[in-house]
């Protein structure tokens, strides 16, 4: 096992003339620039802390190319990850949308005082309400409570050609899009071309009167789909993660590069550039700093996945979504402190359920450090720790057996000699497709400065860091 090396992908690609020639210059892959066709932010929230005021989630997409394009923004709540709105954006030649999504009397909304075009035609000025209508009947929670947090999708649809009506209608003249008003989903149909990637965007969690603000990268998936547009109407739900073509991943494991065929479900390919059988990162809980953790975990595709009532899910998923149970999939996880100790058992969730093993049921799951949490999240779970553990890291790993995705034909280039190329039949992805990151709270709780007293919350967010495990047998070439 071993984690991304994610800068010696494109060199393994691009340089290499035998893995060239099978086809994987477009496999779908961690863009190690930051830059791609589609874009997974990997959490958003409006919901309040305890005693606290309501974040709101500052969300930007950034068009790098010399090139319009229209895109996909889709938000998903966090529990099953159904869609609580989507619309079609329309971004000029070097174009930057911002919104944010806001806290409402009943859930969450969006808005945007951002110029480029988008169709439906508007975004309401007040914030355009999200809705449950694709949940109502999961038997979770029908409220429009659930959408206060989730994550977010942008896919690349199509780019537009230079004098086409659609580039033309949306490119900025003077800070303003040349004609908004007659953009229409049959003039974009007809104008689309095929995507071009060089997106990146980012998520900001905001929490003003707290005075935090927590900010990641959006994940950024790279040759994604370069051979046909895939430009629909706004109001159809498509497209979504499952419209990769070639139907194929690339992926930095072992020292290899490894390129697999998914026949079968073109979801896998977008899976298999995420998963991972363990989840590394470090947490605080010092009580003289008042430290909180949370850790956000995100599955972008289990949706695909996992179907609606009782029994086993689809590989490499565990269970279905039954309703307030959630759809779980088993974990351990296992904490060292600052000087390496660490507990004789694995820790889990507090408080424990006897001869129960530790679960993760949604989709947007946020893991709280023993501590009243950072996020004020409602699909999080309280992490036990053990008697002196109160600073250190953790590894989170997923242990159903069929946590695992099988492809098909596979290729894998040493990167350690650069040279060569082994196939194999198939190659086994162990794990869970996951995105997400830890957030950490403090207060110094009353300093004194300059004999004054002086109380200040602080805080600080960090990536992941991720265990690998691909096995593909290997036939000489």
């Amino acid at each position: 096992m071993n984690t991304f090396n994610r800068k010696s992908l494109y060199a393994a690609l691009a340089g290499l003339g035998a893995l060239s020639a099978t086809g994987a210059a477009q496999a779908v892959n961690l863009s190690p620039e930051g830059l791609g066709q589609v874009l997974i932010y990997p959490y958003y929230t409006t919901r309040a802390p305890a005693s606290l005021n309501a974040y709101n989630t500052l969300i930007s997409v950034v068009n790098t190319t010399n090139s319009a394009k229209a895109v996909k923004v889709r938000f998903l709540e966090g529990k099953n990850s159904q869609e609580v709105l989507d619309f079609n954006l329309f971004l000029s030649k070097f174009d930057v949308w911002t919104a944010t999504v806001t806290n409402t009397v009943t859930g969450a909304a969006v808005s945007s005082t951002d110029k480029s075009c988008i169709l439906p035609q508007y975004l309401a000025a007040s914030g355009q309400p999200f809705v449950n209508f694709k949940y109502a009947t999961d038997g979770a929670d029908a409220s429009l409570d659930r959408t206060r947090e989730g994550y977010v999708e942008i896919i690349e649809m199509a780019t537009f050609p230079d004098g086409t009506c659609t580039q033309i209608q949306i490119t900025h003249s003077g800070g303003v899009p040349f004609d908004c008003a007659g953009l229409s989903n049959a003039g974009a149909a007809f104008d689309a071309t095929t995507g071009t990637g060089g997106l990146f965007g980012a998520v900001t969690l905001i929490n003003v009167f707290d005075g935090s603000a927590y900010s990641q990268d959006a994940t950024a998936l790279d040759n994604f789909n370069y051979q046909v547009p895939i430009y629909f109407d706004s109001g159809d739900e498509r497209p979504n993660l499952g419209f990769v073509l070639p139907t194929q991943s690339a992926v930095i494991a072992n020292g290899n590069a490894v390129v697999t065929n998914w026949p079968v479900r073109p979801i896998d390919a977008v899976s298999a550039v995420l998963m991972h059988n363990s989840v590394i990162n470090e947490y605080a809980t010092e009580p003289g700093i008042l430290a909180n953790t949370d850790w956000v975990i995100t599955m972008p595709t289990k949706n695909q996945y996992v179907k609606v009532g009782t029994g086993s899910a689809t590989q490499p998923f565990q269970r279905n979504f039954n309703g307030t149970a959630g759809a779980c999939d088993d974990i351990s996880l296992q904490t060292w402190d600052r000087e390496e100790r660490t507990p004789s058992a694995p820790g889990g969730f507090s408080p424990p359920q006897p001869g129960v093993v530790p679960k993760l049921c949604w989709e947007a799951n946020v893991i709280q450090f023993e501590s009243a949490g950072v996020l004020g999240s409602t699909n999080s779970r309280v992490i036990a720790l053990a008697a002196g553990q109160v600073n250190g890291w953790a590894q989170l790993s997923f242990v159903y057996s069929n946590a695992k995705l099988i492809g098909g034909f596979t290729t894998v280039v040493n990167l350690v000699n650069g040279v060569g190329f082994s196939s194999a039949a198939s190659a086994t992805y162990a794990g869970l497709p996951v995105v997400g990151f830890a957030v950490q709270a403090y207060n110094n709780n009353i300093l004194s400065i300059g004999g004054k007293n002086v109380q200040s919350a602080y805080g600080a967010d960090f990536n992941h860091r991720y265990k690998t495990s691909i096995i593909a047998p290997v036939i000489a070439p």
